[in-house]
């Protein structure tokens, strides 16, 4: 299972990074104007600055919903890096778009995805990844892994290569969850990753260990 990272912020995606264990990024609009990054120039740069952090694909979002203004922002956002992969949403133009990009080689991430249905019309048209929110799901009672399970389904009677990226990630079980279902990538905040490290015996353990060795030791 693939670990990445979905926040904008410079210093948490270096911390994931020296943890070894961090595969992607992710962002969107919203996680720009968190870190306070305004204007198309700085916006690239900050791309840039992340794809210099990173072994693994970039996520960049379109802003645009129509066909012509999400391929001309795709194509420009591919010139950032060769990591780059452009974030669509799921709407009628974004399929037609990804269609368009997975055509040319450009790889694409169908982000807001909700449904099984959507996330096989993702597939169809040759999305890389497809984002299913399964949080945001949760918070209006609907189980947002049983969506990752029928996905995952659908996807291998077919063999479609599309990605299953769990998005909206909120805690650890969500995770471990999404691993056992086989879902390809998960993304969400540092804290979900670093969570994975705790438990209370390890903790006592070490403190067993340490204590141990000043006795014999001094």
């Amino acid at each position: 299972m693939k670990f990445f990272i979905d926040t904008a912020n410079l210093n948490e995606i270096k911390e994931a990074h020296e943890l070894g264990v961090l595969d992607g990024v992710t962002t969107n609009p919203s996680l720009m104007a968190k870190e306070g990054i305004k204007g198309k120039d700085n916006v690239f740069k900050h791309y840039k600055a992340i794809c210099n952090i990173v072994d693994g694909d970039v996520s960049a979002e379109v802003i645009a919903t129509d066909f012509t203004g999400i391929i001309k922002e795709g194509e420009e956002l591919v010139t950032i890096d060769d990591k780059i992969v452009v974030k669509v949403p799921m709407i009628k133009d974004g399929v037609r778009a990804i269609k368009y990009f997975s055509d040319r080689g450009i790889r694409t991430n169908c982000t807001l995805v909700f449904s099984a249905g959507q996330a096989l019309l993702a597939a169809k048209a040759g999305a890389t990844y497809v984002s299913p929110f399964i949080g945001r799901l949760d918070d209006i009672s609907q189980d947002g892994l049983e969506l990752i399970e029928q996905i995952r389904l659908i996807y291998d009677n077919y063999s479609y290569e599309t990605q299953i990226l769990a998005a909206s990630v909120r805690h650890t079980m969500h995770l471990l969850k999404c691993a056992e279902i086989g879902a390809d990538v998960m993304t969400g905040p540092l804290s979900v990753m670093t969570a994975l490290l705790n438990h209370p015996l390890t903790d006592s353990g070490l403190a067993k260990f340490l204590a141990d060795h000043k006795k014999v030791n001094g």
